[in-house]
């Protein structure tokens, strides 16, 4: 039997490090049963079969109850009808866990729901992977239930990957990349077992660095922050690859998973939030888990790279700061450091050519690598793409990494061989620098995104404790706000608003606007007028009474009320400031570039309610309206204290009324020079009427 390792017991910890599986099926269990031979199972298989009494050469039986024991875990390979009854009496029986084979359920139509609730019904307490699932893989322990082929070897340390598709992560354990995989689980339609069951079960097991999802739906937000939020109480970074970026992807998850796939803004603002890192490719979420593997997360987005060459330097230069990196700057000493180990004709810089005048001298290249080192990037790479082994010798190549090999030992600087090009890094070479504690990176553009996300990920480490998320969906029937009623409620909670006042005549409108002074808005209100402009429903630019009583008598000709206003005056800035509700992660909120632009420039942040004031001033950087703020070429500074005030104010009165708010949105929110102010000159607001009292 397998000598097992004392780990912390978790509800899976008998499915997922069992002793004795059952295997239910034809071909599907045949597999199973020979692919755990293959890896090194060591403990019993009972094959269960109605009609044949051999199965993949071992003893069939015809039932749960006849079985010689209690299994551990059960591979159910029958038919969708069939495996609920299957599932029913391996529950009875005390099973351990199972994972269900079978498709046709949630992601096939009504009927397959209806079964599938059968399925979870049968299962009672039972944990159980799918269906539609094709199992996992623990290398660890040299266990698995996996109908399937499989690549990878058995390690003793090494990363949990987790994904929806049983193809990818059959495809992920073909990887020749030298990433150790612990764990490969595949969770099918998640019915009682997804991401969050997933990661709280590979905590338990001290053997995993690092975890790697990729997901096409977020399941329960509540239950996977919480355990994203043990990993990082466990120092163990999580990084995930999430479809449905586009609306043709978030579709394809829809009709694959049966489940809600969210807008892929508000998921990036989710997993900044609880402080996961997300990479767009699959060879970049392997490229990640590699450096988190050998290094763990990065403590910064600083890095160093070191080439022959100035095409590749120029190269890392523009991907770097296309993947969001920056070069480490380089001071007097660091720079007469390196200079030290290189010839006159040599520039030094950061990336460097270092030419190839000490090729094939380890130690001269051992000096320089280790002399850019010492000047504190958070990761050093050196550029190498080794030649084809079949027609060259590599052994120029080889001095060159083992030079950084002695480097990295040298200063205890983080390291890795980057080649530009994924197949001129053989395998062998690959696992050999992971065993000097160097990571071998493969493709450029994909290395720099694992870079850029294991820093996010050393974010994620130091995150304070995750806040709780407005899920839920909005109470009670919504109507639309005129823009007096939405601006009446916003200004209770401290949202400046122009000056203005809700007219029946024209007189009224030319008095307000004689005592105002100054110049003056006329708007026709009502709660069907939520887009004025487009309707040619508001005049601006008035400047005597006379003015706006003409204007305010053509638009009362077409409504029963105007709103006149006295015009912000002043306004460097327009921004818009929304709130709206995702079906499955709940408020969030909006700010970017307002005014007509909104649309027109996509220029906006996305941040989960409730966000901190730190969170909207860290994001406002982000926006192309920021240039505006900070005062464009000579112009004025705007007061951006005074327009995150009125973001804070505006996000108080969603947050107030989250039970009942359909729709919030600040078009333009005119933001003035400093201390002038910044205010909401139109609202539209669709909630339950009972909770603002107007």
């Amino acid at each position: 039997m397998n000598a097992w390792p004392a780990l912390e017991r978790s509800s899976l910890d008998r499915l997922l490090r069992p002793r004795s599986i059952a295997v239910f099926g034809g071909h599907s269990a045949v597999m199973v049963a020979q692919q755990s031979r293959k890896l090194g199972f060591a403990g019993e298989i009972w094959p269960v079969h109605p009609r044949h009494d051999r199965v993949a050469g071992l003893r069939a039986v015809r039932g749960v109850a006849d079985l010689p024991g209690v299994p551990d875990a059960a591979f159910i390979g029958v038919n969708r009808y069939a495996s609920i009854e299957v599932t029913r009496d391996l529950a009875a029986c005390g099973c351990g866990g199972a994972v269900a084979y079978a498709s046709g359920y949630a992601e096939a139509g009504e009927e397959g729901v209806a079964l599938q609730a059968q399925l979870v019904a049968a299962a009672g307490g039972m944990p159980f992977f799918g269906p539609n699932c094709y199992g996992f893989v623990n290398y660890f322990d040299k266990t698995m239930i996996w109908p399937d082929q499989f690549g990878s070897a058995p390690v003793q340390r090494g990363v949990a990957i987790i994904t929806q598709s049983g193809n990818i992560g059959l495809n992920i354990t073909m990887q020749k990349r030298a990433l150790p995989i612990g764990y490969l689980i595949t969770l099918g339609n998640q019915a009682a077992l997804g991401h969050a069951a997933a990661i709280e079960a590979v905590l338990d097991d001290p053997r995993v660095t690092a975890i790697g999802l990729h997901m096409e739906s977020l399941g329960d937000p509540q239950a996977f922050a919480a355990a994203v939020a043990r990993a990082q109480a466990r120092k163990i970074p999580v990084v995930a690859l999430k479809t449905g970026r586009s609306a043709a992807g978030a579709q394809i998850a829809l009709s694959h998973t049966a489940s809600l796939a969210s807008g892929d803004g508000v998921v990036e603002a989710f997993f900044r939030r609880i402080g996961v890192a997300r990479v767009e490719s699959i060879p970049a979420l392997l490229e990640t888990l590699k450096l988190l593997h050998v290094h763990g997360a990065l403590p910064g987005r600083t890095i160093a790279s070191l080439s022959c060459s100035g095409g590749e330097a120029a190269l890392m230069a523009d991907s770097a700061i296309a993947a969001g990196l920056e070069f480490k700057g380089l001071t007097p000493a660091a720079r007469a450091d390196i200079a030290g180990t290189l010839p006159e004709l040599v520039s030094v810089s950061n990336p460097l050519d270092y030419h190839t005048f000490g090729w094939r001298n380890r130690e001269a290249l051992a000096a320089t690598f280790a002399a850019m080192m010492r000047a504190g990037a958070a990761m050093n790479v050196l550029i190498l793409d080794f030649p084809r082994p079949d027609r060259c010798d590599p052994a120029d190549w080889d001095i060159a990494a083992a030079a950084m090999a002695d480097a990295a030992a040298e200063t205890g600087a983080r390291a890795a061989v980057l080649a530009t090009l994924p197949d001129a890094m053989p395998e062998d070479h690959a696992a050999g620098m992971m065993q000097a504690g160097i990571v071998p990176m493969f493709g450029m553009i994909e290395a720099l995104q694992a870079i850029a996300a294991a820093s996010d990920c050393g974010r994620g480490l130091d995150a304070g404790e995750a806040v709780p998320l407005l899920v839920g969906v909005a109470q009670g029937a919504p109507r639309v706000f005129s823009e007096f009623e939405g601006k009446h409620c916003l200004a209770a909670f401290g949202v400046p608003v122009p000056q203005g006042v809700l007219c029946e005549t024209a007189a009224q409108a030319a008095s307000f606007a004689e005592a105002a002074g100054g110049r003056m808005v006329v708007k026709a209100s009502g709660a069907a007028l939520a887009h004025k402009t487009e309707l040619g429903a508001v005049i601006l630019n008035l400047t005597t009474a006379a003015a706006v009583r003409e204007a305010a008598s053509s638009l009362l000709a077409h409504t029963g009320q105007i709103l006149v206003e006295r015009m912000v005056g002043g306004a460097l800035a327009e921004m818009i400031v929304g709130v709206a509700r995702d079906p499955v992660l709940g408020l969030y909120l909006v700010i970017g570039s307002g005014g007509i632009l909104a649309e027109l420039v996509g220029d906006t942040a996305t941040l989960l309610l409730p966000a901190s004031r730190d969170e909207v001033l860290q994001a406002l950087p982000g926006l192309r309206v920021a240039r505006l703020l900070g005062g464009f070429r000579g112009r004025a500074k705007a007061d951006i204290e005074a327009a995150i005030d009125a973001i804070m104010g505006i996000q108080a009165f969603a947050v107030a009324h989250a039970g009942r708010l359909h729709e919030l949105d600040v078009n333009p929110l005119m933001i003035c020079g400093e201390g002038g102010g910044a205010f909401a000159a139109d609202v539209l607001l669709r909630m339950a009427p009972e909770f603002c009292d107007v």
